[in-house]
């Protein structure tokens, strides 16, 4: 063993260099890349293993939720290099994160591992060379609380996961998963959009005019707010059916308002109140990592994912401080850092006498303990990292220091004015008189507002901002004003916004679901199971989450109450903090309390009773139009139809939930009477043509014969599905083999853009069923065929492909034509140089403009340096500059692909040695 060798393991290879460099050339810095352990699944446990107490959840429930950990396979090499360096290092050192997941790696590590040698847990907030040194000479033991919660969550997740997922698999759809958090927050984004199919729009009208003091020039904005002594009344005043909250209120019509508007061009106006109030508006606290993430997609168009994957990176390389957090404290070499900053920026005035201090707002900072800010001990500025960071990095660096040196900046201060206006109608009008309002704030000190403002979300009912700097004209009582202009004005009232990423992790935090760690991959996670999907940046429900949200809201309703999930997380907390036994607390979860009559998890299952799987996967629409969610995706149904079967029609994925009226269903219905309509019988095969309307389009399919032999295929859908054939079962597992290769697929083509279902004849279907085609061949006899693909026609000739303009070349292209386009270079789709379809304005990152343009794989939005091709449900003609900046920051966001292959996982089983209260980490949990 070398002398004073010292081996220190960290989480992320990003950290190894940097804090190499900082400790010396007495320590070997190697990092584990996360977890190197985790609970298998079932499947693969050891045979003798899969019978035992062990078999169900990897987990022995019975003896108080024992877990059996494997050491990953993908990390048997990692672990075994980690082994060889411990052999020369005479102390370890281990640096994982301090939260949770890092403690528990850390005493994962320590279980792997098994040194002889002294072991120290070191912890750091910050990759600088003072931060490093100080954690490596102040090192505590590993924290036995903080571990036990993390594996409680483990355990508790899977538990959860494998009790409850298989009950959507059999009532809903094969491959479904449950989740204690995930279930929740796709709760949320239903539950809204169940909001938004019952609102019921209301119109109302109002006047804004503009006046002016007499024989003055400046002038000012009014709204009408009311009408002969009753108030107007305004969008907040309807609730979601679409009626007057209250009686009293003026609804105005157009008739009226219009009226109205008239009479104020002609009336007397004078000033009957005026009044000028303080303004103070004080900083926002430093960032948690909530906060980030909202602010991130407000101000730089980022989702969560990437926000945190920012962040790491930025945290790594020493730029800013641990980015799982939700505490809003400051270190005092911070809160000195800031003001410092501060003064020296913008001069003293601007910092107040005393440090501002920032209680949290989240009932447990169970994660790191001070608010994500930049590193160090002075802050390095935006201008300062301008070389070292760039597009997303410095934008994201640049925000953080910005709220930080705000939060210890002065208030920003001013004063708001109120008037108060009305109108003498003239006779005729619709009433005799019209108060009007205005306000109007003027800031006087700017204070913070000289370094950072907050972002906030769109109001829903559009209301002026009493905070918008706007200055009014000197005015008092009983002045008499000109009538600049008076119009009337119609607005209908908004349904509750869809929640946006950043929204959704407010919610999520506000009802204390999920931790910091937990909120971006829980939004990821509800978009890649196919609950949610995104317009711009709205997140909307798919039908399928109806599906499973009903599901668990009848049979599950405890563990998708806002309230019990909250207080799981509490009771984890109190785990985490010592004041909970783990084992207690499980018992309870999984086999109930009796002292409070809670039903467990186990019995809960157990006794579900009856699911009517068609009940739970069934959306009442109105007027016997129900929605379905089939084994083929979601489709439409006409219950009051006297059809038997019942009229039906697939639903596109483009169509949102509170897009579905009966209207609308009745329209998809009368549109697919064309749905499998026979266009006549192909006179070389004999077989029928149909045309069908399909979930991802219109198309022209052929019918098979069936075959009654064993193993033969037959045509068959459960609801609409989109022409996929469903096989059925080969009467002997004999004839399985010989039934797949026996099988033999129906021809299908998919109608040309310009084509439609209800137009289609047999002979174009025949066209399009013929292709590929055949154009000839060239010199070397080598074919050429004219082919349809995803990204649109295209001519082939071996393994060159050449784009097409139309689809219509794919029948009228000659061999001459298409040997034309193969003498010419191959352009890579840069060929025209076409202009852009449409533009955006720049990019918040690159500061560059950003168009979006038609590509050889579709259209895609570019700000010249980073592309990134328009999802499905991106119109190319409407997308918003702000979807097109999403777009740009994904794809900055995910860096180049790399393919990863996955491995088995080797079995390593805990031991049954139970962990002893004490905090020594060398006394805990083994395994070998």
């Amino acid at each position: 063993m070398a002398g004073g060798r010292k081996l220190v393991i960290v989480e992320s290879p990003g950290k190894v260099k940097s804090i190499g460099e900082y400790l010396g050339p007495d320590y070997t810095v190697d990092a584990s890349i996360g977890h190197i352990r985790d609970l298998p699944n079932p499947s693969e446990l050891p045979p003798e293993m899969k019978k035992g107490p062990f078999g169900k959840f990897a987990i022995n429930v019975e003896d108080d939720f024992e877990p059996y950990y494997v050491v990953d396979a993908d990390k048997k090499k990692k672990v075994a290099q980690l082994k060889r360096e411990l052999k020369e290092a005479d102390e370890l050192y281990l640096a994982t994160d301090e939260d949770r997941e890092g403690e528990a790696i850390a005493w994962h590590l320590l279980q792997a591992l098994q040194p002889k040698v002294p072991v120290k847990r070191m912890v750091f907030h910050e990759i600088t060379r003072e931060a490093i040194q100080r954690a490596v000479h102040n090192t505590r033991d590993i924290d036995i609380d903080l571990v036990d919660a993390q594996e409680t969550r483990r355990v508790l997740d899977r538990l959860y996961g494998y009790e409850v997922s298989p009950v959507l698999w059999r009532k809903v759809r094969q491959g479904l998963s449950a989740g204690r958090v995930q279930s929740v927050a796709t709760r949320m984004v239903v539950e809204r959009e169940r909001e938004r199919m019952a609102f019921r729009s209301a119109s109302y009208w109002d006047v804004e005019g503009q006046f002016a003091p007499l024989n003055t020039g400046q002038s000012f904005l009014a709204r009408l707010t009311g009408v002969d002594g009753n108030k107007v009344a305004t969008g907040r005043d309807f609730d979601d059916r679409g009626q007057l909250k209250s009686s009293g209120l003026a609804h105005l019509d157009a008739a009226l308002a219009t009226s109205i508007a008239e009479g104020t061009r002609e009336a007397d106006v004078v000033v009957t109140e005026v009044s000028e109030k303080p303004y103070t508006r004080r900083p926002s606290a430093p960032f948690t990592t909530s906060t980030l993430q909202q602010e991130s997609s407000r101000k730089l168009r980022m989702n969560a994912q990437s926000t945190m994957r920012t962040a790491q990176r930025l945290y790594e390389n020493g730029y800013i401080t641990y980015m799982r957090t939700d505490s809003t404290t400051l270190s005092e070499s911070a809160v000195s850092a800031a003001r410092a900053q501060a003064r020296d920026l913008y001069g003293s005035d601007f910092v107040p006498d005393a440090p501002r201090r920032y209680g949290k707002k989240s009932k447990n900072a169970q994660e790191a303990h001070e608010a994500i800010r930049p590193a160090g001990d002075s802050f390095r500025t935006p201008a300062q990292v301008a070389g070292e960071l760039r597009g997303q990095e410095f934008a994201l660096y640049e925000l953080i220091w910005k709220r930080t040196v705000a939060s210890q900046m002065a208030d920003a201060k001013g004063s708001t004015a109120s008037v108060k206006l009305v109108a003498t109608l003239p006779t005729g009008h619709g009433a005799e008189t019209a108060q009007f309002s205005a306000s109007g704030t003027v800031i006087t000190f700017r204070g913070f507002l000289a370094a950072y403002e907050e972002g906030r979300d769109e109001d829903r009912f559009g209301a002026w901002s009493e905070e918008q700097e706007r200055r009014l004209p000197k005015l008092s009582e009983g002045v008499g004003l000109d009538v600049i202009s008076a119009e009337a004005q119609g607005h209908q009232t908004s349904p509750p916004a869809r929640y946006t990423e950043a929204t959704l992790v407010k919610a999520l935090e506000e009802k204390g679901i999920g931790r910091p760690s937990t909120y971006a991959a829980t939004v990821g996670t509800i978009q890649d199971r196919g609950y949610v999907r995104t317009r711009g940046s709205a997140l909307i429900p798919t039908w399928l989450a109806f599906a499973v949200t009903r599901l668990l809201e009848e049979h599950f309703s405890r563990l998708v109450d806002y309230d019990f999930t909250a207080a799981m997380e509490e009771d984890l907390d109190r785990i985490a903090r010592g004041d909970e036994q783990r084992v207690d607390w499980l018992k309870r979860f999984y086999f109930g309390d009796e002292a409070s009559s809670a039903e467990g998890l186990r019995d809960l299952v157990t006794d579900l009773g009856e699911i009517d799987a068609r009940a739970v996967s069934t959306i009442e629409i109105g007027d016997g139009i129900v929605v379905r969610v089939g084994r083929y995706g979601p489709y439409v149904e006409d219950t009051a139809s006297t059809d038997d079967p019942p009229r039906r029609a697939t639903i596109s994925d483009e169509i949102a939930p509170d897009e579905m009226t009966p209207e609308k269903g009745r329209e998809l219905l009368e549109a697919s009477a064309d749905d499998g309509r026979v266009l006549g019988q192909d006179p070389v095969t004999g077989h029928d043509i149909v045309a069908k309307a399909g979930r991802y389009g219109p198309y022209v399919t052929e019918v098979l014969p069936e075959d009654p032999e064993p193993g033969a295929a037959t045509a068959g859908a459960d609801g609409p599905d989109g022409g996929s054939p469903a096989p059925a079962k080969p009467a002997k597992k004999a004839a399985k083999k010989t039934a797949k290769k026996a099988k033999v697929k129906p021809r299908t083509a998919s109608l040309f853009k310009d084509m439609e279902l209800a137009s289609i004849d047999l002979e174009t279907a025949l066209k399009l069923l013929s292709l590929p085609r055949v154009v000839g061949a060239d010199a070397e006899g080598e074919e050429i065929t004219a082919q349809n693909g995803r990204y649109g026609p295209y001519l082939k000739k071996g393994t060159d492909s050449r784009s097409l303009t139309t689809e219509a070349q794919l029948f009228e292209i000659t061999l001459e034509e298409a040997l034309a386009i193969y003498a010419q270079p191959k352009q890579r789709g840069r060929a025209a140089a076409a202009p852009p379809l449409k533009e955006l304005g720049e990019d918040p990152v690159s500061g560059k403009p950003v168009v979006v343009k038609e590509g050889r794989f579709g259209p895609y939005v570019t700000d010249g340096e980073t592309n990134a091709t328009l999802r499905k449900d991106d119109d190319p003609a409407t997308v918003t500059p702000e979807r097109g900046f999403e777009l740009l920051a994904d794809k900055r966001a995910k860096g180049p692909t790399t393919r990863k292959r996955t491995a088995k996982k080797a079995t390593t089983r805990k031991s049954t040695a139970k962990k002893s209260t004490a905090k020594k980490a060398t006394a805990k949990k083994s395994s070998s």
